[in-house]
């Protein structure tokens, strides 16, 4: 089943034109701050009534301005997470869940809340209350709670951006794992790169109201003009599978045939990974280095060179691993003497990839 949006909506020296289709899987809704991300987001949920267009949820119109339908909140069929978890504090979280699972038009069975607490390593804090739980636990409760009411649809509103590191990193791997059952969109709003990295099975970007079609996280992450930070913010995303966990606290991976050496990553021999890379952790060379400390060294061509307005400049690899970007000078690109075409070698730091840059 896919999401289907097509809307305009006017406020007060704001306007919102959205016009994308947003399948099964992650589709992330990316921009900063009053880029309009909320605004589209409540506007799906049916908290705002967009001044014309249509939104679906595969055949089912849930907004059409043409027929005049607009479904309510709560006949929608969509579930919501906040920024804050937004639990009953009197009530203790097995009660807090079945709020949600008595909501759903077709409240689901013992199996199914079963497979929902399992699925969010829920069973150890059924008796708690909300007071007793960290942030990141109240969220997973939270996200609990919307799946028991039966969405069609999952959306989450920064879900993360109220949880410190330790916290975000606990919580992200449940979403991983939303995504990859691939049975139900689910609209994402953040602002964080590391985010859109791990998470994103597709992007939409939003700039002063206006959003993009899907774009890959990939595209997204490599242009200066959509990222926070602009060309600080550059990046790049490749998939590589867990190969080893060494002694010395380096997990070894194999991207594409070549070897990726990273601080220990927490999953087992076999697995899949995403591997956010800044291109400001990128160092080129134009002959094989030697005599260095870093472990990933990978032969590159040269597939675009963007200079950029100030003194900096980024470059686009095409390796073994996948298209990875490199930033530097324009002075130090020009010293090298690179051009499209040329071949060189992208070094990378160790243990210059955080852990919040590689999931699943």
């Amino acid at each position: 089943m896919s999401l289907r949006v097509d809307i305009s909506k006017s406020l007060a020296g704001f306007e919102l034109c959205a016009d994308f289709e947003a399948p099964s899987g992650i589709t992330v809704l990316f921009g900063p701050s009053g880029s309009g991300k909320t605004t589209l987001i409540n506007a799906v949920a049916g908290l705002l009534t967009p001044d014309s267009g249509r939104i679906a949820l595969g055949e089912r119109a849930l907004f059409d301005a043409a027929r005049g339908i607009n479904l309510p909140a709560h006949k929608r069929g969509v579930g919501y997470v906040f920024q804050d978890a937004r639990l009953f504090p009197h009530l203790s979280v097995e009660a807090n869940l079945n709020y949600g699972r008595k909501r759903a038009a077709n409240p689901p069975g013992a199996a199914e809340f079963d497979r929902i607490v399992t699925l969010l390593g829920l069973g150890a804090l059924l008796g708690r209350r909300p007071a007793k739980l960290s942030g990141g636990e109240a969220q997973r409760v939270a996200l609990g709670r919307a799946l028991l009411s039966g969405p069609k649809l999952l959306l989450a509103d920064e879900p993360l951006a109220a949880l410190d590191g330790a916290r975000k990193g606990e919580l992200l791997p449940y979403f991983e794992r939303l995504r990859d059952a691939g049975d139900l969109p689910i609209l994402y709003v953040t602002h964080s790169v590391s985010e859109l990295g791990r998470l994103a099975n597709h992007v939409v970007t939003l700039s002063r109201g206006r959003a993009s079609g899907l774009r890959t996280p990939a595209d997204v992450l490599a242009d200066p003009r959509l990222v926070s930070g602009g060309v600080r913010g550059v990046g790049a995303m490749i998939t590589a599978v867990v190969v080893a966990h060494h002694n010395d606290g380096l997990s070894e991976l194999d991207a594409g045939g070549v070897p990726l050496f990273l601080p220990k990553v927490g999953r087992e021999i076999g697995a899949h990974l995403r591997v956010r890379i800044a291109a400001s952790d990128v160092i080129l060379s134009r002959q094989k280095p030697e005599g260095l400390s870093a472990l990933n060294i990978l032969k590159a061509k040269i597939v675009g060179l963007r200079e950029g307005e100030g003194p900096g400049a980024i470059v686009a690899l095409e390796t073994a691993a996948g298209q990875i970007q490199a930033r530097l000078t324009q002075r130090s690109a020009k010293a090298l003497g690179l051009a499209v075409g040329l071949e060189t070698y992208a070094v990378v730091k160790t243990v210059s990839i955080a852990q919040e840059d590689v999931g699943g």
